[in-house]
């Protein structure tokens, strides 16, 4: 494309917040941990390897009777807290700037699991009531 030789309405994003679209099938509550799959379509967040968690979701989603991309669901990035894994598996005060891993749309992990689960964030911190996760 040539150069400008006049103003242009350029169109811009935040990137805070992102709208993908839904996968077939499949309902997310707000709230949720939302992930893309490998198919590229917005899922809840659930142990697997295949995911990428972009946010969590600001509405629900039913898209339960509906073809894959049917419908949409706003996401927004940035630290949300979720629940802490237990045992070995909980998160701490001193795994702040780590990796945790998805265990579900709601709960977080100090380990892959052995290779079965798929990054959420990074820890932004930790607290009684559970993990600050940051979704960037």
């Amino acid at each position: 494309m040539p150069a400008l030789t006049q103003d242009r309405n350029t169109r811009r994003r935040d990137g805070n917040q992102v709208e993908p679209p839904v996968a077939a099938a499949t309902r997310i509550f707000g709230g949720a941990i939302v992930c893309i799959n490998a198919g590229g379509y917005a899922v809840p967040g659930a142990t697997a390897t295949t995911l990428k968690a972009i946010g969590v979701s600001e509405q629900r989603a039913d898209n339960s009777g509906g073809i894959a991309g049917a419908i949409r669901v706003r996401c927004r990035k940035g630290p949300h807290r979720f629940a802490n894994s237990a045992a070995a598996d909980a998160i701490a005060l001193s795994d702040v700037g780590s990796d945790c891993y998805i265990v579900d749309d709601q709960t977080v992990a100090k380990t892959n699991g052995t290779n079965t689960r798929s990054v959420a964030g990074k820890v932004f911190d930790v607290d009684a009531d559970g993990v600050w996760v940051d979704f960037r």
